[in-house]
């Protein structure tokens, strides 16, 4: 975990420089002109999502640890990948772009609720009593917020240049979640296979349906298909990095990792048989 620990506030923080950096006030107030779409997708993502995770535990029987793990990345917001995979499906961007902008800012507060409520449910303690709601989303703040803040200023007076390096800075991005998921496996090669036969199960059918609760959600309410596309990779696609750091600010145990670790193996193959399937159906 020494690797993991050190890595991953590091990596957050560059990924989540990088998505400030592709994005403008207007993905903020966008949302006000399209609030429903919008309204969809948070509430899709923020409160159904972490309470479909805990049904799922409590349902499968799921154990303490690997269910706090589980409830980790259901709390996780939406990533620059979720953004990558709806252009790839021709869903509404710029949705997209606005609900990973947005809810990655709320998580500074909804991650640290949802994940020291679902301990105290699962009857889960630390050790420390320096780890806390506030501590937690304090320390979220200065890896999320203060990054997306420092890219947007960058952008602001700097637009043509950023502008003209997406590809790039995507790309980057990419290679820094990947840095973090090969630490993980390399630190725990001798357990990881053991801790994802427990995690596989729980997270292969909470990634499906969810993803399928959010596209019939979408479809009922949300404005057109590109919507709904978006919506629904929005809740397919959490941001692992984030739930690595939090899950090594709780615990030292990489107990707590490995359901984010089975996540991000499963929602690149979900994700890629979903756009599959909605292309041949449209």
């Amino acid at each position: 975990m020494e690797i993991v620990t050190k890595i991953a506030p590091l990596a957050l923080a560059l990924i989540m420089l990088g998505l400030g950096l592709g994005l403008t006030l207007q993905d903020f107030t966008r949302i006000l002109k399209t609030p429903k779409d919008f309204l969809v997708g948070l509430i899709s993502q923020l409160i159904i999502l972490p309470i479909v995770a805990f049904i799922l535990i409590k349902f499968l029987g799921t154990t303490p640890e690997i269910a706090l793990g589980v409830m980790i990345i259901a709390a996780a917001p939406g990533g620059i990948t979720s953004n990558i995979l709806t252009k790839f499906a021709n869903g509404d961007v710029a949705l997209s772009i606005s609900l990973t902008a947005v809810i990655s800012i709320i998580s500074i507060v909804t991650v640290p609720l949802i994940v020291f409520t679902s301990a105290d449910l699962l009857g889960i303690s630390f050790a420390s009593e320096s780890i806390n709601i506030t501590s937690t989303a304090l320390k979220m703040a200065l890896v999320v917020a203060v990054p997306v803040i420092v890219g947007m200023v960058i952008r602001r007076f700097a637009d043509n240049f950023i502008s003209s390096r997406t590809s790039l800075i995507n790309k980057i991005t990419g290679l820094l979640f990947l840095v973090v998921f090969v630490a993980i496996w390399v630190e725990e090669r001798e357990n990881i296979f053991n801790y994802l036969a427990q995690a596989g199960l729980i997270v292969l059918n909470l990634n499906i349906v969810m993803m399928a609760i959010a596209y019939f959600l979408a479809k009922k309410f949300a404005t057109g298909i590109k919507q709904v596309k978006c919506i629904s990779l929005e809740c397919g696609l959490q941001n692992g990095t984030l739930a690595v750091f939090v899950a090594t600010e709780i615990s030292s145990e990489i107990i707590y990792i490995i359901p984010t670790a089975a996540y991000a193996l499963t929602m690149y193959l979900t994700g890629f048989i979903f756009i599959w399937l909605l292309r041949k159906s449209s």
